[in-house]
């Protein structure tokens, strides 16, 4: 550790700002770019889904490539491992959002479709360029769990900000008072949040300290082939992944096809803005509770019993459809209300496994791992981009007209309400039986890293 400030309250700022930051990006384009491509430039969800499978594809390769950077090379002569990398990315991502809304409708299908692609794999590389060394930070900001407990919990309050106060204003915009969409709201929204999202990356290089150094051994090679079989052997690691998968088909399926549910079957897109508000208080009760819970219970045990809850009232607002638009808005946000647990924890269970590859191996590879976590969490959000662009055109979805059929409008009122249903058998799947790292099982591992750590400083 190096003699610097101790880890503090503006760590965890500078962590919140850090998640708004990608979040003003990501969140919009997971949230409303299907709904711009489908409307305004009058692409077939279909297609669009197909695009989406592409992109993950490329992301397959690009994503682990990236990530290794830091492992691979330091950069700058600040000394950080993570921060010069997040400079580099975060004007470009910032510039791709305004790339995934211009609106070309006045162009040919061919130069229409080949922007699409185009603009969609630049935001992916971008977002992955910052959201990568990003989280990977956490690893080296503190190596104290309870700390990182607290990181976890700040990252998930950047990125609800967002959904509350930013994302969920979206719609005032991109809607007029009929239903109808208003094509250049989308590009105004996007230069405001790409603004946004430079000044908090700013905020997160400011207030984030990276303290936790690892000396590189005199000769010693970085081996990618290595990390990557080892993840095969972290049990921990793959629960977590396959958890987060479910939960990345809630958070980018349900953001995807909510503008389609209130416009389609409800005739009220505004209300997506009631949406993010009415979690608000769900977010004040779970802010001072989680902590306590998992302390007291354990973060798993936490995770497990929302899961479970948001399961049994998904099921049946699945199987008993409610016509009114603000009771199904009321029990809705209740149901996924469990899902605020997983979004506080996750990021504290994924730097657990990290430090569990440091326990096997004695040796830390933090942007390789986290880099492989993530791409848990593209392929969730890859299966619900697909299956909900694929799933539009099989049930009759039309692209282009002002209102789609009674029939087209309940298939998209099933599809909607069986998302959280798939999330939360795969969460209850990968952290109740995969993930094995218990409260007596992680007490121990990181009194055996931190002997080691301290032997090593010693040495040193």
């Amino acid at each position: 550790m190096k003699e610097i400030r101790k880890f503090g309250i503006r760590d965890q700022i500078g962590y919140v700002c850090g998640d708004m930051a990608g979040s003003f990006v990501n969140l919009y384009v997971d949230a409303f770019f299907l709904t711009f491509c489908t409307y305004v430039l009058g692409i077939k969800a279909a297609w669009m889904g197909s695009m989406f499978l592409f992109a993950r594809l490329w992301d397959a390769f690009n994503d682990p490539m990236i990530g290794s950077f830091p492992d691979r090379w330091q950069i700058g002569k600040s000394g950080d491992k993570f921060k010069p990398y997040i400079k580099i990315a975060m004007i470009p991502l910032a510039i791709s959002g305004l790339l995934c809304f211009a609106d070309v409708s006045s162009w040919g299908s061919l130069a229409k479709h080949v922007w699409v692609v185009f603009a969609y794999i630049v935001y992916g590389m971008s977002y992955t360029g910052t959201s990568m060394p990003f989280g990977s930070m956490a690893s080296v900001v503190t190596n104290d769990p309870i700390e990182r407990t607290k990181l976890s919990r700040a990252r998930s309050i950047g990125g609800t900000i967002v959904g509350i106060g930013a994302i969920s204003l979206v719609p005032q915009f991109v809607f007029n008072k009929a239903g109808e969409v208003v094509p250049s709201g989308f590009f105004k929204v996007a230069v405001v949040f790409g603004i946004l999202s430079i000044i908090c990356y700013c905020l997160l290089l400011h207030f984030t300290t990276e303290r936790v150094r690892q000396p590189k051994v005199e000769g010693e090679t970085f081996n990618y082939g290595k990390v990557l079989k080892s993840v095969f052997k972290n049990r921990p690691m793959l629960g977590v992944m396959l958890a987060t998968v479910g939960s990345l088909l809630f958070i980018t399926g349900n953001s995807q096809l909510g503008s389609y549910l209130y416009k389609e079957f409800y005739h009220a897109p505004q209300v997506l803005t009631l949406v993010s508000l009415i979690s608000i208080p769900i977010m004040l009760v779970f802010f001072p509770l989680i902590p306590k819970l998992s302390q007291k219970y354990g973060k798993r045990n936490v995770i497990l019993v929302c899961s479970g809850y948001n399961l049994v009232i998904s099921l049946i607002l699945f199987m008993m459809p409610i016509q009114n638009v603000y009771l199904f808005l009321v029990i809705n946000t209740l149901a996924t209300s469990g899902q605020t647990a997983f979004t506080m924890l996750i990021w504290a269970f994924v730097t657990d496994c990290i430090d569990y590859h440091e326990y096997q191996t004695g040796e830390r590879s933090d942007g390789s791992l986290y880099s492989i976590y993530t791409f848990s969490r593209k392929i969730g959000s890859t299966l619900a981009s697909t299956i909900a662009s694929f799933s539009l055109g099989a049930i009759g979805y039309i692209s282009g007209i002002e209102a789609q059929t009674a029939a087209v409008a309940g298939h998209i009122r099933s599809l909607c309400t069986f998302i959280p249903v798939a999330t939360c058998v795969l969460e209850l799947l990968g952290i109740g039986l995969v993930y094995n790292l218990t409260n007596k099982k992680t007490t121990e591992m990181y009194a055996v890293l931190k002997k080691r750590r301290d032997e090593g400083e010693k040495q040193a």
